[in-house]
């Protein structure tokens, strides 16, 4: 059963084609069907820790939009502000796993049914009951619209008082650096919880120690600047001082989604109240228990398993 606490999202999504076999995709013939993307998985994510999760975005209409509209719907997203469009496909990837373990992902999203999603379809309605605005930086490389779209979104949240995060989730497949750069320092102003990964902050704006990122912080009034740091655990500065938490050991199959599922814990803990230490505890949690899952967000956990899982009361076999 969702909680009293509303997080807002907005984004694209895609189906996944995942090859039942290795080798080049000119010789693969049967494939796995799956739906993910960034926002979606966070979705997904939040709505598995029992948050009212609102998740705003276009799909084709055909089989595939229809697809992912349902297993959104499935897992309890509210999908009110989701609507198919005509002529534009739902976006769509395809995984190559080569005989060595390596792979690509080739994507086919340039005329994605986002693009046609305008600063005037957000209205004050969609934010009732909306505790955090989640935004990414994938929905900004799609297309240099979606910043006008992205602060639409932000001016309602201001307005209301809602509390903005932002993962910067560089995609270099979308956009340059400097594009995403001269994008996000837009949005740096406005963002009250930052979550990044501690290479990301380094490639966006050449720091990567903690005094050199607390300084960051402060120039940009971010209240909350949570640094993911993979094997290392995660940090936060807030309040002029840094708190890190170790990561959880375990043994990893995947990381696709374990920042989005990383993201969704830590807000899950800031919404309820959760000391710093703790947020982060949640958040690795999260993380680790993804990794343990082949999938783009098959293994985003739910609540009471984060929950066993850090007061340590069971063994997780997955």
């Amino acid at each position: 059963m969702a909680s009293d606490y509303g997080i807002f999202t907005i984004g694209d999504a895609m189906i996944t084609l995942n090859p039942a076999s290795t080798g080049p995709l000119r010789f693969v013939t049967h494939f796995e069907r799956k739906a993910g993307g960034a926002e979606l998985n966070f979705a997904i994510a939040c709505a598995r820790l029992n948050l009212h999760s609102k998740w705003v975005s276009r799909l084709g209409k055909d089989e595939f939009g229809r697809v992912i509209y349902q297993f959104a719907k499935g897992e309890g997203i509210d999908v009110t502000d989701v609507s198919y469009v005509e002529g534009f496909p739902t976006s769509l990837n395809v995984k190559e796993i080569r005989n060595d373990g390596s792979g690509k992902t080739f994507y086919y999203r340039f005329n994605s049914p986002i693009l046609t999603l305008a600063p005037e379809d957000i209205t004050e309605n969609m934010f009732a009951g909306i505790h955090i605005v989640h935004l990414t930086g994938v929905f900004l490389a799609l297309d240099k619209k979606n910043l006008e779209i992205a602060e639409r979104v932000l001016s309602i949240a201001k307005a209301r008082g809602i509390p903005v995060s932002f993962d910067p989730n560089i995609r270099l497949k979308l956009w340059t650096i400097e594009e995403a750069r001269a994008a996000f320092h837009q949005i740096f102003p406005h963002t009250d919880i930052l979550l990044a990964g501690r290479d990301e902050m380094k490639q966006l704006t050449g720091l990567g120690e903690n005094e050199a990122l607390a300084r960051f912080a402060e120039t940009y009034s971010i209240s909350q600047l949570v640094i993911k740091d993979g094997e290392a655990g995660s940090a936060l500065y807030h309040d002029h001082k840094w708190v890190h938490k170790e990561a959880f050991p375990v043994a990893p199959v995947d990381t696709v989604g374990a920042g989005d599922g990383f993201n969704a814990g830590y807000l899950y803990g800031y919404l309820h109240g959760f000391e710093p230490e703790k947020r982060l505890e949640l958040a690795n949690a999260v993380g680790a228990l993804v990794t343990t899952v082949s999938g783009d967000n098959e293994g985003l956990p739910y609540l009471e398993e984060v929950l066993s899982f850090v007061n340590k009361e069971t063994v997780i076999e997955r």
